[in-house]
């Protein structure tokens, strides 16, 4: 089945190799190569990369809907497209192009966690599973039917980068099977209940940071759906630490949230609004991140110092 690819992050990645494999894929679409560093080089999103690497040709439109772009899908003349983290929303006279219609790929169980940071959240609120959802293409943002959905347990060491891996990896042949069915003719779609709809907001630097009067399990999974970014900040002596890896300690505290309760080996802990956080993984201004058994052979710390308000 001729398709356009259209992603940009590494998420997508094993997908977009999966579905060449599997399908013919006429060109892939993703968001303009983005200025970074101190020079503000141009540096080309991952699906421009992978896709160059395939031999495949790359559309990078920086508008959707003055005409050209549109002008341009229809020239392609895909009999589908697939959408996997593209970034950008789509409108309906491009939605209508393809005439066996668009395959979304979310990494969620959807309707639950629509919006831009579904992998994020399920770690946030503590969920005990997610998952991949394949699904059709509307207008309303993630609320298209359902075509195929598999679910996995989030561990509890998992983090928003392991976790995005393995959803990466379950979302290639779960996508394949999907263009397969709607190639045959077979795909059958449920709609999603609107009763047990949920969103999410976009992730943002500023949710990074820590708030001591957070339980200490809330605390946890924030510093593990911040990693790798903006990784979970907290503030001392008017520095920006981040914390990389953190326990729960269920032993209470009379101390208040923010203060440092004890400084071993391999950690120190921290009173929180229920509970302590144990930290064993922290990175001071300007450094990488480093075990807190090497990080305090070089930095003081003190039982009774007290992290500052964000």
């Amino acid at each position: 089945m001729r398709t356009i690819f259209f992603g940009t992050p590494e998420i997508m990645l094993p997908s977009l190799r999966a579905v060449v494999a599997a399908h013919e894929v006429a060109a892939v679409v993703c968001r303009p190569d983005k200025p970074k560093g101190r020079g503000k080089k141009l540096v080309p999103p991952p699906a421009k990369v992978c896709a160059e690497e395939l031999g495949i040709p790359v559309c990078q439109p920086e508008k959707l809907n003055d005409g050209t772009f549109e002008a341009w899908l229809r020239d392609m003349a895909p009999e589908s497209c697939v959408v996997f983290a593209y970034g950008r929303m789509l409108k309906q006279p491009i939605l209508d192009i393809p005439a066996k219609g668009w395959l979304n790929v979310h990494p969620s169980l959807l309707p639950k966690y629509r919006g831009p940071s579904p992998i994020q959240s399920a770690i946030l609120n503590g969920d005990a599973e997610t998952g991949v959802t394949i699904m059709d293409v509307v207008l309303e943002m993630d609320a298209g039917d359902i075509l195929l959905q598999e679910a996995t347990p989030i561990e509890d060491e998992d983090t928003a980068e392991t976790l995005a891996q393995r959803l990466s990896e379950m979302a290639a042949p779960l996508l394949v099977e999907g263009m397969n069915r709607v190639a045959g003719g077979t795909a059958v779609f449920r709609p999603q209940d609107p009763a047990l709809v949920t969103t999410c907001r976009l992730f943002e630097k500023a949710h990074g940071r820590i708030r001591w009067d957070q339980p200490a399990e809330a605390i946890r999974n924030l510093v593990r759906a911040a990693l790798p970014w903006p990784v979970a900040q907290c503030r001392r002596e008017g520095a920006v630490y981040r914390i990389h890896r953190a326990e729960v300690v269920n032993d209470p505290s009379p101390e208040a949230p923010g203060v440092i309760t004890a400084i071993e080996k391999d950690h120190f802990r921290v009173a929180t609004g229920r509970g302590q956080l144990a930290v064993y993984v922290f990175q001071a201004p300007g450094r990488k991140a480093m075990a807190v058994s090497e990080f305090l052979k070089g930095h003081r710390m003190n039982v009774g110092d007290r992290f500052e308000e964000m």
